[in-house]
C-alpha cells in the first residue's frame, strides 16, 4: 500500500457524514448561523424569536395588503371603463329616442300603417249635465 494515501483514507473515515438539518436540528443550526460572531447565546436568540415571528407576520400582512390594494385598483379601473361605455350608450339611446319621438318622425313612421295625421285642431268635449236644484 501507498503510505501517502493511507492517512487521507483514515481521515475521511473518521469524519461524520454531513446530515441535512431537520426539526430541532434545524433550529440549532439556525442559532449557530446567527451566532457567527459569538454575540448571542442560545437564550438570547430564543428570546428574540417571538419578535422575529411578529416581524415575519407583519411582512406577510404587508405583502398581502399590497396585493389586495392592487386588485382593488384594477377592479376600480375596470368599473370606471364600463361606466364610461354605459354612459356613452345611454346618451346615444336618449338622443335616438328624442329624435324618434318628434312629431314629424312619429307621423312618418305610422303613415306606412295607414294612420294619418289629424288636420283638425283638438276640441274640448263638454258634457251637459242636469243640475239638481
Amino acid at each position: 500500500m501507498n503510505k501517502i494515501r493511507q492517512p487521507r483514507q483514515e481521515a475521511a473515515e473518521t469524519q461524520p457524514a454531513v446530515r441535512k438539518p431537520s426539526g430541532e436540528n434545524a433550529a440549532r443550526t439556525f442559532i449557530r448561523v446567527v451566532n457567527v460572531f459569538g454575540y448571542f447565546d442560545r437564550k438570547a436568540v430564543m428570546s428574540f424569536m417571538p419578535y422575529l415571528f411578529f416581524l415575519f407576520l407583519l411582512a406577510l400582512v404587508y405583502i398581502g395588503n399590497s396585493y389586495y390594494a392592487e386588485k382593488t385598483i384594477r377592479d376600480i379601473d375596470r368599473t370606471t371603463r364600463e361606466l364610461k361605455e354605459l354612459r356613452a350608450e345611454f346618451i346615444t339611446a336618449r338622443n335616438e329616442l328624442m329624435y324618434r319621438s318628434k312629431l314629424t318622425e312619429v307621423a312618418a313612421a305610422i303613415q306606412s300603417k295607414g294612420v294619418k295625421e289629424s288636420t283638425m285642431a283638438p276640441r274640448k268635449i263638454l258634457l251637459k249635465t242636469k243640475t239638481r236644484n
